[in-house]
């Protein structure tokens, strides 16, 4: 834990806004996170924490209903900010808010570039792979790369970004998030543990982004942006 304070910090102090992992970097450069020395490894196949994670699986694949596959199909559909249009109601749209959008694709893409390695190196199999009588609900893979869950890390960056510019609905906020990275688990395509190590991940990266100058300038600009379109004051500063 100490060694992922002393990473962030040094972020902080050396930020940048990097270059290429697999695709362009906004806010977060090449190892200003060590992520991969971060998490622990996911539990070994034949290790009791996956077997119980396995249960789990059977047991929200027993029980979900046509409702929740419809909801976490269409949570697997969406990777961006505007998951959370049912908290905010029309107007929280990509058109209406075209700032709030370009940013929120920045934050996803530096998301995406962090995850992509990580499953490499983790090599975990699907549930589905490991147990063939799990069947998922939503889009399939079958490489090995499970771990961690790219969708969880999407969704607690984009909640972390929204809730710094309305930090009046936080709590809202952060139970879609809770609710988006669940649904990955009723979409059968993710271990537990995937959602879990996703949750750390984004809190580490955010941690970085939020010491950006240029992350700083577009946030700034975006949040004016969004809380005009809400009909929202201006906070103080």
């Amino acid at each position: 834990m100490k060694r992922v304070f002393l990473t962030i910090f040094l972020s902080a102090l050396f930020g940048a806004s990097g270059s290429a992992r697999g695709g362009q970097i906004y806010f977060v450069a090449p190892a200003e996170i060590d992520a991969a020395d971060m998490l622990p490894a996911p539990p070994a196949d034949d290790s009791a924490e996956n077997k119980a994670e396995i249960r789990q699986l059977h047991q929200i694949q027993d029980r979900r209903t046509p409702a929740d596959v419809a909801r976490a199909r269409a949570d697997a559909a969406e990777r961006d900010i505007f998951i959370f249009k049912t908290l905010l109601g029309d107007r929280f749209n990509a058109k209406a808010l075209p700032l709030t959008a370009a940013l929120s694709a920045q934050v996803r893409q530096d998301g995406s570039a962090e995850v992509g390695p990580l499953k490499r190196i983790f090599h975990r199999l699907r549930p589905y792979q490991f147990d063939k009588s799990l069947h998922p609900v939503c889009p399939a893979t079958f490489a090995n790369d499970s771990y961690p869950s790219g969708h969880t890390v999407t969704g607690y960056l984009e909640a972390l970004l929204l809730a710094s510019m309305l930090p009046a609905k936080k709590d809202a906020i952060f139970a879609r998030a809770g609710d988006y990275a669940h649904n990955r688990l009723v979409c059968g395509v993710h271990h537990a543990s995937d959602i879990e190590a996703g949750k750390e991940i984004a809190y580490a990266l955010f941690a970085v982004m939020a010491d950006n100058a240029r992350f700083k300038a577009e946030r700034g600009a975006a949040e004016i942006e969004l809380r005009e379109v809400l009909g929202l004051p201006p906070r103080a500063k």
